[in-house]
C-alpha cells in the first residue's frame, strides 16, 4: 500500500551553504540563494540575512534609492530600525520586530536607510530580506506597501516548546496579517534546546528551512548555522527541531508559479524583452522619482 502523503515526513532534497556578499551602500549579507547551483526556490527568489552585528555610531548603512519591478520584498527587522520611503510618497519606519511587505508590481523606486537616531547611536542590527516572485498576470499590479509592527504579528507556541512568529500564511492555529498575492507561509521559529515544531505544506508546494542562528535538524537531518534545507515534495509534513542548543529558523513554503524567470538586478520578469522595457521605464521616470 502506498504511503499517505498527508502523514509522510518530507525528506531533505538538498542543502545549500551560504555565501557572503554586500548590498546597498555596502552592508554585508549572508545569502543561501540565489546561486548558480540554486537560482531560486519557486516562488521565492532571495533570502538575505543582515547581521546580527553590533554597530558603532556612524557605521549603519542602508540601501539608497533603487528600483523594483515584478516581485515583492519582505523586510523583517529583528534588531535596529529602518526608514523606508518610495516614489509613491509612502514613508514608514520599521522598528525591531516589525515588517514591511512591499509589492513592487508595475514598478517603484524605494530606499531603506537607518534612521538618524540609529545611525547616531549605533547598536545591534539584524534583518531578513526575502524576495517573492509574482506571476505574469500580477507583475503589472499597482505598487503597494503593507507595514505591521511587532505587536501585531501573531505568535504560537508548539506543545514541544517552540515559539513561532507567523508573518504570512497559517500555522499552528495562527494566521499572519499580510495579504499575499501567492499562497505562502513565512514563519520565524525560536527553538529552545530540545524543542521542535511540526509544519505542513500542501502537496505540490515547495518548502525550505533556513537556520538563522545555531544548529537544527530538519526531518531528522542536521543543518548547521546559515545553511538551507530544501525539502522534497514526497509528503505534506516536516519537523524542525533543536536537539542540543537553542536555534532560530526561517520556515518558508509556497505554491510554485511555474513560469520562466528573467532577472536583472532589481527587476524580475518573464522575458529578456520585459527586462529591457523595465530598464527603459526606470530611466525615463515611469516608475516615479524619489521626492526631494
Amino acid at each position: 500500500m502506498a504511503a499517505d502523503a498527508r502523514t509522510t515526513e518530507r525528506a531533505v532534497a538538498r542543502t545549500a551553504r551560504p555565501f557572503h556578499t554586500y548590498e546597498g551602500a555596502g552592508f554585508p549579507v549572508r545569502r543561501p540563494f540565489p546561486t548558480e547551483e540554486l537560482p531560486f526556490v519557486d516562488p521565492f527568489l532571495v533570502i538575505d540575512q543582515v547581521g546580527p552585528t553590533e554597530l558603532a555610531p556612524g557605521e549603519a548603512k542602508g540601501a539608497p534609492p533603487h528600483p523594483h519591478r515584478g516581485f515583492e520584498t519582505i523586510q523583517y527587522v529583528l534588531d535596529g530600525d529602518i526608514a523606508n520611503a518610495d516614489s509613491r510618497g509612502h514613508r514608514a519606519v520599521v522598528r525591531a520586530g516589525g515588517v514591511q511587505w512591499l509589492t513592487a508590481g508595475s514598478g517603484i523606486v524605494h530606499e531603506a536607510l537607518p534612521t538618524p537616531e540609529f545611525l547616531a547611536s549605533g547598536g545591534r542590527q539584524h534583518m531578513l530580506q526575502i524576495w517573492l516572485n509574482l506571476p505574469a498576470h500580477l507583475k503589472g499590479v499597482p505598487p503597494r506597501s503593507q507595514n505591521v509592527e511587532a505587536g501585531d504579528l501573531p505568535v504560537a507556541v508548539t506543545p514541544e516548546g517552540a515559539e513561532l512568529t507567523v508573518l504570512a500564511g497559517t500555522s499552528h492555529g495562527v494566521t499572519g496579517p499580510f495579504e499575499t498575492r501567492t499562497p505562502v507561509l513565512v514563519a520565524h521559529g525560536r527553538l529552545a534546546p530540545g524543542s521542535s515544531a511540526g509544519f505542513s505544506a500542501p502537496a505540490g508546494h515547495n518548502a525550505m528551512v533556513y537556520v538563522m542562528r545555531g544548529e537544527a535538524t530538519v526531518s531528522g537531518e542536521h543543518l548547521p548555522d546559515g545553511h538551507l534545507a530544501v525539502l522534497a515534495r514526497d509528503g505534506e509534513r516536516f519537523t524542525v527541531a533543536a536537539p542540543d542548543a537553542a536555534a532560530e529558523v526561517l520556515v518558508l513554503t509556497g505554491e510554485p508559479i511555474g513560469e520562466p524567470v528573467a532577472r536583472s538586478g532589481p527587476f524580475v520578469m518573464n522575458t529578456a524583452a520585459e527586462l529591457r522595457q523595465a530598464e527603459r521605464d526606470f530611466r525615463q521616470g515611469r516608475m516615479g522619482r524619489m521626492p526631494v
